[in-house]
């Protein structure tokens, strides 16, 4: 989603959104809103989510908040939610933190792959369609390192396995092209 959903409203100060910004756990605040949640916490790790309580490591403002940079305001709150994604954004998570993230990567990805005036660069492309594609020619082929002809269903293992490790592959390419997009170096 380019922006919250219509007739939304942020779940911090239940206002209409002002620079809207949707964390890694799919939830739509404020960005000032969430940024007041973090401070009020410790600056020095990441806050977590008012509604969900999973932790926020990457912050990124909705299309139209983008556009509003030349607002000395909204440019003020984009340069923390900048700062902020530039201190946890960047960190390695553990595996549990990668699965939760996996679904808000991946439909994030999938609409920007599809729309034609989104700005992925071609590289990027190019590495999930080929990550898709060996995965693909993994689970289709005859050869596994568990059979199913054998082992029945518990041969299904390793394909399902080989998916998982994509899609954790693919979002973690994509968590990195939007990490430098909204706070990298």
């Amino acid at each position: 989603m380019d922006g919250p959903p219509v007739n939304d409203f942020c779940s911090i100060c239940h206002g209409h959104f002002n620079i809207a910004c949707q964390a890694n756990c799919s939830h739509w605040f404020c960005g000032d809103c969430i940024m007041l949640v973090w401070h009020h916490g410790s600056v020095l790790q990441p806050c977590k989510c008012p509604l969900c309580r999973r932790q926020i490591t990457l912050l990124v403002p909705g299309e139209a908040s983008l556009r509003e940079r030349s607002d000395p305001d909204a440019a003020e709150v984009l340069r923390k939610i900048e700062r902020y994604n530039h201190l946890f954004a960047g960190n390695t998570s553990g595996l549990i933190q990668r699965m939760q993230d996996l679904p808000f990567l991946l439909r994030r990805l999938l609409r920007e792959i599809m729309d034609p005036q989104r700005s992925l660069p071609l590289v990027i492309r190019a590495r999930v369609y080929i990550s898709v594609v060996l995965s693909a020619i993994y689970i289709i082929s005859p050869v596994d390192l568990i059979p199913e002809g054998i082992l029945g269903i518990v041969g299904l293992l390793d394909d399902l396995l080989v998916v998982l490790i994509c899609f954790l592959h693919v979002a973690a390419i994509y968590r990195a092209v939007l990490y430098y997009r909204h706070g990298g170096s």
